[in-house]
């Protein structure tokens, strides 16, 4: 037996967070491929299915994003896996926005999540790793990953999401390669193309338009210091 767990918040408030893009990883795998129906178990929400030869165990934490590893902890040592039979689905704000990685074990790179899990089965499990963007400053990174996706993020998002359910056998069967070529055909026109760090490229400078750019610069007028009209004007607006 594998488990796929998908991390996220409980509740319909935070339904749509980018945060919660780990339980909508789990949830289009399990509609999908035709999983049993949800029940509550280990403090979440689970069910189970067979992906690629292989009986799997879907798990959504209900303990809230902080406390995940209490959660799938449990449903390890009741199966009696080791972590590398673990999988988790979670967003990952290093990524650009649709990207998608896979590494094994590392550290938690500030997810709070990831380091509930580390702390309760270690950290030699398998992480799919979606990317939801980085708002660029670290104080608004909180109001990002609790913040709903945008709209215009459904037209990636629905195709990512389908590419995952429908290539989940390829990670339960190992061949994490293969995963990855088939979620990036599937993207291939959805994206904005990124570079090696997969960040979005810098924005360029605002360009003048081509009219503006060819229209002479005309110098500010100037006007004697020394005039009636000057002599007047200064006369006018004296302080008092």
């Amino acid at each position: 037996m594998l488990v796929f767990a998908g991390l996220g918040n409980p509740g319909a408030k935070y339904e749509n967070n980018r945060h919660n893009v780990g339980f909508m990883a789990a949830d289009a795998i399990a509609r999908r491929h035709s999983f049993s129906p949800w029940s509550r178990k280990f403090q979440g929400l689970i069910c189970e299915g067979t992906l690629g030869g292989e009986k799997i165990l879907l798990i959504k934490p209900q303990t809230f994003m902080n406390l995940s590893g209490q959660s799938v902890g449990e449903a390890l040592r009741f199966y009696k896996l080791e972590p590398a039979a673990l999988t988790v689905f979670y967003d990952e704000i290093d990524l650009a926005a649709g990207k998608l990685r896979i590494k094994v074990g590392g550290g938690s790179g500030g997810h709070n999540g990831i380091r509930s899990l580390d702390q309760h089965v270690g950290n030699a499990y398998r992480r799919v790793r979606i990317g939801v963007g980085h708002p660029g400053v670290k104080e608004m990174v909180h109001g990002h990953v609790l913040g709903d996706f945008a709209k215009a993020d459904r037209e990636w998002l629905d195709v990512l999401l389908a590419a995952i359910a429908d290539d989940a056998g390829l990670l339960a069967k190992g061949d994490d390669s293969s995963f990855m070529n088939r979620v990036t055909l599937a993207l291939r026109d959805k994206l904005v193309p990124t570079g090696d760090d997969d960040r979005p490229p810098p924005k360029a400078p605002k360009q003048q338009s081509h009219i503006r750019q060819a229209r002479p610069q005309q110098p500010a007028a100037k006007f004697p210091e020394s005039s009636p009209m000057a002599a007047m004007l200064k006369k006018l607006f004296k302080k008092d």
